[in-house]
């Protein structure tokens, strides 16, 4: 999977040097996996609710329509280091996302006949950039302003927007926290994870570790580049301290938002139906870029085009989602 400079040695200090893809398929081997789910594992789920797809208009109207967020809420989410909010999206809004996903991929990936057999996690990303409707969802004020008011009322900036699917007999995914990801100087970053489906736990849905404190029993074991011992090291160390994992189910709108430094992981898709989630993440307007990004952020560069390490993110590929200002308008 890891190829030239990253192939050579331990170092993790150094740019990656392949697309957001090979990114994916490398991460995923990274988990430790009891063994590997077969065909004959996958369990047909019942059909997704019947609705009618929200038109462009709905769309639009609903998007813009702030939710609120209560106070509890936001305590819970500084405890916890994530929440799962109900209905922010309807199940029109939903069902237009998960037909337009799903045509996406099939102009990026052959999906003819990949269930049960190659088992990958796909990932498509900056699609707002020529997809309509994505942009409403990538730039919507309602997200947007979620993510603001749980990081206390901060002007928010767009990250990147990331679909990703997990196809019938996908792994988990390893554990991890996103401050290792994203090569940002700031604690003020949260990721919006919308299912594109309800996901039941066989799915695989975000399990997170509670509270968000227990990022400090791990924060000092060393990342390994090359097999699974990082994501054991992590499974023991939460075993042996009874840290609380939440692993729940998610209903159709729900949406869950988690902090930077919070440790979560997904298990397989146990499923005949692909996972698919849009996954957009926000962080504080005027915050840098750290001084010295690594391979674990992947093809950062992409995502903030023109700023080097050290500088404030602040790119065209980065507009403030809140609050709405006409630069956001005219997106």
């Amino acid at each position: 999977m890891l190829k030239g400079r990253n192939a050579v040695n331990s170092d993790i200090n150094q740019p990656w040097e392949q697309d957001n893809q090979a990114w994916w398929d490398w991460y995923v081997t990274l988990a430790d996996n009891p063994r590997k789910i077969e065909a004959s594992d996958l369990v047909d789920l019942s059909p997704i609710p019947n609705c009618d797809m929200a038109s462009d208009d709905q769309i639009e109207n609903e998007l813009s329509d702030l939710y609120h967020v209560t106070k509890h809420q936001c305590i819970a989410f500084r405890r916890d280091g994530f929440i799962k909010l109900p209905n922010v999206l309807s199940q029109g809004a939903v069902a237009r996302l998960r037909h337009e996903i799903i045509e996406l991929l099939r102009k990026s990936f052959d999906l003819s006949s990949n269930y049960g057999v190659n088992n990958r996690f796909l990932s498509l990303e900056l699609l707002w950039l020529t997809n309509k409707l994505l942009r409403r969802y990538v730039l919507s004020p309602r997200i947007a302003k979620i993510c603001s008011d749980l990081l206390g009322g901060k002007s928010v900036r767009l990250y990147h927007d990331n679909i990703l699917v997990k196809e019938p007999g996908c792994g988990r995914t390893p554990w991890h926290c996103d401050d290792h990801h994203f090569p940002l100087a700031t604690q003020d970053v949260v990721t919006a994870w919308i299912p594109a489906q309800p996901i039941p736990v066989l799915m695989g849905p975000l399990a997170f570790a509670k509270p968000l404190s227990v990022f400090n029993l791990v924060k000092n074991i060393k990342f390994n580049k090359f097999d699974t011992s990082y994501d054991k090291l992590i499974n023991k160390t939460f075993d042996r301290n009874n840290v609380e994992i939440e692993n729940k189910a998610f209903a159709m709108g729900e949406v869950s938002f988690h902090h930077n430094r919070s440790f979560h992981t997904a298990n397989g898709n146990k499923t005949s139906r692909m996972r698919v989630v849009l996954a957009n993440t926000y962080f504080a307007n005027g915050s840098r870029v750290v001084d010295q990004p690594t391979l674990v952020s992947g093809d950062w560069q992409k995502f903030i085009p023109g700023v080097d390490p050290g500088g404030i993110a602040d790119s065209r590929l980065n507009p403030i989602c809140w609050p709405i200002n006409a630069d956001t308008k005219a997106q």
